[in-house]
């Protein structure tokens, strides 16, 4: 969505709060969300003679996301103090990482309208959480629970183009993530938030223009709409001969709009200079990690081994537990395609009905209930009577089969006699039908299905009763 006389330059910030048991800093539980500043320390309330100490867990957090990202490693990092006066900020500054960070380079990979995108990123770095404030008319209160909490920020170079291509990228960084296991991604609650820097220039000018930036967006929807939005503000300013002024907005989703928020700061108003408590972060060349199969690399894979449509397989992939539940269903059926439309549909429905994203059925019952169907035995209808009797009771397909008496007529000799017998019955309908009123051909079918409760079998009962049909 480049404006039409403008080139549009839009760059992306992450912070995704890790999942880890403590703060970054401080030994008091990372638990930004419970109550209200029961989760503290002398650390993160920046007591005086507190001293910071590295979360361990969070590094190697830091180090596999690095990895997975495809980013360089370097082997001596540091943090900073990015200096700041703000309420939710107890110490006066932030504990950060500035001109060396642990982590440089890497790339985004994902799927924009069918087509392999890409976008590089310029860091990775890990940095703590602020507190968080809450407005209570004209008095600001400040809850430190969140305070220390660790963050990693991705930065993504300038390199992407229009909000959709935003949007599909910041999803993407959200999905590896929760593949690794190092951030929830709960964008409504905090966990996973996004700033956008985005600019104009015309196509004559070599420089990008001024950066604004849309600050703690919390929806991949919002971050597509804020920057359509900001897009066409900065655009008619352009074209009114306005300059656009280098500053920080927040964006209002009730209107549609952006409004300004401060002027936006550059580098040197932080002073940042290095935190003289915290040594040097080194990676020793022993340390590694291992990271599963991520999204994007699953997706291309579920395309060429299962013979599916590509916004198919990012479907099944979008979730790691379920993507693999997938697989190992499919190793017992063989029948992909079909299971694809079982997730799709009634899986996904029952997750959504019934808020259990735990639970799942076991996967061998899952896999005899779509045997059963894929051989006839039970119809498409009777495999969601029992799937949803699974779901509710969790006995296995075949006592379900045999309680309820559900197995589908799949014999010809037995559904001969029953067409027989029908068409007999319905003379007058036999004769309208050879006179060229075919449309009565779905009556015939309703009369066996009625008399077998929907226990024929649909197909050998419309075979054997056109074949019956055409010869009268």
């Amino acid at each position: 969505m480049n404006s039409p006389d403008f080139l549009v330059t839009i760059g992306l910030e992450i912070h995704a709060q890790l999942k880890t048991r403590t703060k970054l800093f401080s030994p008091d539980e990372a638990q930004g969300a419970e109550g209200e500043n029961n989760h503290v320390h002398p650390v993160s309330l920046a007591l005086p003679g507190a001293l910071p100490v590295i979360n361990e867990q969070a590094v190697k957090m830091a180090f596999k996301t690095g990895r997975a990202f495809g980013g360089e490693i370097k082997k001596k990092s540091f943090f900073a103090r990015k200096n700041y006066f703000y309420p939710d900020l107890p110490k006066g500054y932030q504990i950060s990482q500035f001109d060396r960070p642990f982590c440089e380079g890497g790339q985004v990979q994902f799927f924009l309208e069918g087509l392999e995108k890409s976008v590089t990123l310029e860091r990775i770095h890990l940095e703590e959480d602020a507190g968080r404030s809450l407005h209570y008319g004209k008095d600001t209160l400040v809850n430190f629970n969140r305070a220390g909490i660790p963050l990693l920020e991705i930065v993504t170079k300038p390199e992407i183009t229009d909000p959709l291509m935003a949007g599909a990228c910041a999803r993407s960084i959200r999905r590896t993530l929760r593949y690794l296991d190092v951030c929830d991604g709960h964008l409504e609650q905090g966990s996973l938030r996004c700033d956008c820097n985005v600019s104009l220039r015309t196509s004559k000018e070599a420089e990008w223009g001024t950066r604004v930036e849309l600050k703690n967006i919390n929806s991949f929807r919002f971050i597509e709409k804020a920057l359509a939005y900001e897009i066409e503000r900065q655009t008619i300013c352009l074209k009114a001969g306005e300059e656009i002024r280098q500053e920080t907005r927040l964006y209002d989703p009730a209107k549609n709009q952006t409004r300004p928020m401060r002027s936006k700061e550059t580098a040197s108003d932080y002073r940042y200079f290095p935190d003289p408590d915290l040594p040097p972060l080194i990676f020793e060349e022993k340390f590694h990690s291992d990271f599963p199969e991520l999204p994007f690399e699953k997706a291309k894979r579920f395309v060429k081994d299962y013979n599916l449509k590509l916004p198919v397989a990012e479907s099944l992939t979008e979730d790691k537990n379920l993507a693999d539940y997938f697989e190992k269903i499919v190793k017992h059926t063989g029948e992909p395609q079909r299971l694809s439309h079982w997730f799709q549909g009634e899986l996904q429905a029952h997750l959504k009905e019934k808020k259990q994203k735990k639970y799942l059925l076991p996967v061998e019952d899952f896999a005899q209930l779509m045997i059963y169907l894929s051989k006839g035995e039970i119809s498409n209808t009777m495999a969601k009577e029992i799937f949803s009797e699974m779901w509710e009771t969790r006995l296995k397909p075949e006592e379900i089969i045999k309680n309820k008496n559900l197995k589908q007529i799949s014999s010809s000799s037995a559904l001969e006699k029953m067409v027989d017998q029908m068409l007999s019955k319905n003379n007058s309908q036999v004769q309208d039908y050879k006179k060229g009123r075919t449309k009565i051909f779905g009556f015939f079918v309703g009369q066996i299905m009625k008399e077998t409760k929907g226990q024929a079998n649909p197909r050998k009962l419309s075979q054997i009763l056109k074949q019956k049909l055409d010869k009268l």
